[in-house]
C-alpha cells in the first residue's frame, strides 16, 4: 500500500505539474492569479489520493464521496489535459526538427509575439477541448450501459441448449460514484432481457459489506430462469472477500470458487464453471485460480463454460478444455487513448476472440473505475446467446 501511495503521488505531481508548466506561462496572467492558480492545481492534484488514504483508515462517508467525485472527475481531466500537452510538445519538436534539417531552413527567428499568441490560443483551446471531453465521457459513464449481442457458436452443444440466453454483468464497481440509482437502472436492464443465466464476472464493489450493502440490494431482484452465478474480482479481495461472498449468498447468487454447476435444458446439458480471480491467492491463499479444479469430475462429453474476471485466465482455461471463457476486467480501456496501455497489459481487451479453439469474450465492464469517465468505448450488458452454427463475429 506504501508502494502505491508513493507511486500515485509521483505521477499526480508529474502530471498537474506538467499541465500547470505548459498551460499557466501561456495565458498572460498576473502574479497574484498565477499563485491561486497553481494553489487550485496543487488542491486537484491531491483530492484523488484523499478519499483513498480515508476509505483505507476505515472512513466510508458521504462527505468521502464528494471528495471521490470531485477528486475523480479533476482527475480525468488532468490526465487528458496532461496527455494534450505532451502531444503538441511532441508536433512542435518534431516540426523544429522538420525545419531545421529541410534545405529551405533559415536562422530567422519567429517574432516572439507572434509565437506567445500562438501559445496562448493552443493553450486555452486544450483546455476548452479537453473540458468539454471531461463532460462528454461523464455522460456516458453515467448514462448506463448498452446492450452488447453474441452469438456465440459451441461445439458439441445439444440443440435443446439451442437459443440458451447468458447476460452478463462485469466490473460495476459499486461503491463511491456508482450508487443504489445506478444499480437499479442496471437490474432493470438484465430483466428485460430475459436471460436463461445471469453471469457476474468480478469486480462487483469497491467498499465494505457494512457501508455498500444497502446499494447492491437490488440485485437481489434479478431475474435469471436458470440461475445468477458469481464469480470474484480482484476488487472483491480489497474490499473484504469473505464478507462480500456470504452477502452475495444472501443476494441469491450461486457463488463459483473453482467449482461448477451442470445445468441443463431439456435434454442438453452444460458445465458453467467458475474460478477465483486470476491474482487472489496473493490476498487469499487459499483461493488460488485453478480451471482444472473448476471443472473437476465434470462430464467430458458436454461443453464447458468458464466464468473467470481475468482474461489471462484463458492459458488455464484451454488447458482445462473449456468452450468458451467469460471475463471482464480489463474495462476495454475505459476511455481514449488508455485502451493501448490496457491492450498491451491483457492478451485480450474486449470482445469476442478465439484463443486456439477455446472461445473468450471479455465485457468492457456495465460500470466504471476510477474517473467516471467513457470516451470511444461504451460500458455493456452483454447478451450472449449460445448455438450450434458457425456464427461467432469475432471482434478484433
Amino acid at each position: 500500500m506504501n508502494f502505491f501511495f508513493i507511486f500515485a503521488t509521483i505521477i499526480l505531481i508529474t502530471m498537474h505539474g506538467a499541465v500547470g508548466l505548459r498551460i499557466i506561462p501561456f495565458l498572460n496572467l498576473n502574479n497574484n492569479v498565477k499563485i491561486i492558480t497553481w494553489c487550485v492545481i496543487a488542491v486537484l492534484g491531491a483530492l484523488p489520493i484523499i478519499p483513498i488514504i480515508l476509505r483505507s483508515k476505515g472512513y466510508e462517508e458521504k462527505f468521502v464521496d464528494w471528495f471521490s467525485w470531485a477528486g475523480y472527475i479533476s482527475l480525468g481531466f488532468f490526465a487528458l489535459t496532461f496527455l494534450a500537452v505532451i502531444t503538441k510538445d511532441l508536433v512542435y519538436f518534431a516540426l523544429g526538427l522538420i525545419s531545421k534539417f529541410s534545405s529551405g531552413y533559415s536562422q530567422e527567428t519567429i517574432d516572439p509575439q507572434r509565437r506567445e499568441f500562438i501559445q496562448k490560443l493552443l493553450s486555452i483551446g486544450i483546455i476548452t477541448t479537453t473540458g468539454a471531453s471531461t463532460l462528454k465521457g461523464l455522460y456516458n459513464a453515467r448514462k448506463g450501459p448498452t446492450i452488447m449481442k453474441e452469438n456465440i457458436a459451441i461445439n458439441n452443444l445439444h440443440k435443446d441448449m439451442g437459443g440458451l440466453k447468458i447476460a452478463q454483468i462485469s466490473d460495476l464497481h459499486v461503491g463511491p460514484t456508482i450508487k443504489k440509482g445506478y444499480v437499479e437502472s442496471v437490474v432493470n436492464e438484465v430483466n428485460e432481457l430475459n436471460p436463461d443465466i445471469i453471469a457476474i464476472t468480478g469486480d462487483m464493489v469497491d467498499g465494505s459489506v457494512n457501508y455498500l450493502a444497502p446499494h447492491v440490494e437490488p440485485l437481489k431482484d434479478l431475474h435469471a430462469n436458470i440461475g445468477t452465478f458469481f464469480v470474484t474480482g480482484n476488487h472483491e479481495y480489497y474490499s473484504g472477500v469473505d464478507q462480500w461472498l456470504d452477502k452475495t449468498d444472501q443476494l441469491g447468487f450461486t457463488n463459483l470458487l473453482d467449482s461448477h454447476e451442470i445445468i441443463k435444458k431439456g435434454y442438453g446439458e452444460i458445465t458453467l464453471g467458475g474460478v477465483t480471480d486470476y491474482r487472489s491467492s496473493t490476498i487469499k491463499s487459499s483461493h488460488k485460480s485453478d480451471a482444472k479444479l473448476a471443472f473437476d469430475n465434470a462430464p467430458e462429453n458436454i461443453p464447458k463454460i468458464l466464468l473467470a474476471h481475468q482474461p489471462w485466465s484463458i492459458y488455464n482455461a484451454h488447458e482445462a478444455g473449456a468452450d468458451l471463457q467469460l471475463s471482464g476486467h480489463t474495462h476495454g480501456g475505459q476511455f481514449w487513448p488508455f485502451v493501448y496501455p490496457v491492450r498491451w497489459a491483457n492478451p485480450y481487451t474486449a470482445g469476442l476472440h478465439d484463443h486456439d479453439g477455446t472461445l473468450i469474450y471479455v465485457n468492457r465492464g456495465t460500470g466504471y473505475w476510477g474517473p467516471p469517465l467513457r470516451l470511444g468505448v461504451e460500458s455493456e450488458i452483454t447478451l450472449i446467446t449460445l448455438n450450434t452454427k458457425k456464427q461467432n463475429s469475432l471482434s478484433s
